[in-house]
Parts: C-alpha cells; sequence; structure tokens
C-alpha cells in the first residue's frame, strides 16, 4: 500500500471551473477597458492590454528557469507585442487576431505544459483571450468609434 491516493482524471477539469469563470470576468472587463482610458482610442488601450497579457508568459518563463523555455517566450512575447503596435494604426481586427492568437498559445501551452507551473494559468488567460476578443469583433463589427 502507498501513502499517496490517486486522483479522479476528471477532478483536475473540475478544479479548473473557478480560473476559467474568473477568466470570462476579466475577458468582459478586458473588452471594457477602454472605458477606462477615454483619452486612449480604444485600439490604443487593446493593443496595451494585448502587449500586457502576452509578456507574463516572460514572468513565467524566468520561474521556470531553463534558457530555451525563456527564449521561446521571450521571441512569442515579441511577436505579440508587434501585432500589438501594428493594430494601433492599422486595422483593429488585428487587435481580435492577437487576442485569439493568444488564446491558441494558451491552449498549447495547457496541453504541452512547456513552461513549468502554470497548470490554471493558460485556462484561465486563454478564456480571458477568448471572451475578450468576441467582444472587441463586436465592438467593430458594431462600428464603435476608434474602432473602426
Amino acid at each position: 500500500m502507498t501513502a499517496f491516493t490517486a486522483v479522479p482524471a476528471r477532478s483536475g477539469h473540475r478544479s479548473l471551473r473557478t480560473p476559467v469563470a474568473w477568466g470570462v470576468v476579466l475577458g468582459v472587463l478586458q473588452a471594457a477597458s477602454p472605458f477606462a482610458f477615454p483619452w486612449l482610442d480604444p485600439a490604443t488601450v487593446y493593443a496595451l492590454g494585448l502587449a500586457l497579457i502576452a509578456a507574463v508568459y516572460i514572468g513565467f518563463a524566468v520561474a521556470d528557469g531553463r534558457a530555451h523555455v525563456l527564449a521561446v517566450e521571450t521571441v512569442v512575447a515579441t511577436a505579440f507585442v508587434v501585432v500589438a503596435a501594428a493594430a494601433v494604426t492599422g486595422t483593429p481586427w488585428l487587435i481580435v487576431a492577437g487576442l485569439v492568437g493568444h488564446g491558441v498559445k494558451d491552449a498549447w501551452q495547457h496541453r504541452t505544459g512547456f513552461v513549468a507551473g502554470t497548470r490554471w494559468w493558460p485556462p484561465f488567460c486563454a478564456t480571458v483571450d477568448v471572451v475578450a476578443a468576441g467582444l472587441v469583433a463586436v465592438a467593430i463589427a458594431a462600428g464603435v468609434p476608434g474602432l473602426s
């Protein structure tokens, strides 16, 4: 007999409900973030948000401690910063593409565990990304000033 008890596989899914629920809340708040910065165009606010969320993984990579993980995450974050910068003066659909792309990256991260110690973060962040992308897409399609 061992001192360890097996945990049913589906309990891991259950434990991710809270991060996903909070991801929905933060995704809505991210979509509403231009209201907190009325002196900036909404596209600029969204671009800053995209750059910020992309950079979070650099911190996780530093905590992971492996040089190749830090290198990959830095390159990926830089790519998202470039997309965000292009969205400031280009089409706001780049923000939607960047958020969806980051959500896909989060899903890959969750599936592979590339960065150690982030079990709950990728589902949370992917949810934020997808919810925000959907709401920003609706705002663009509706012709919200600063996004059209």
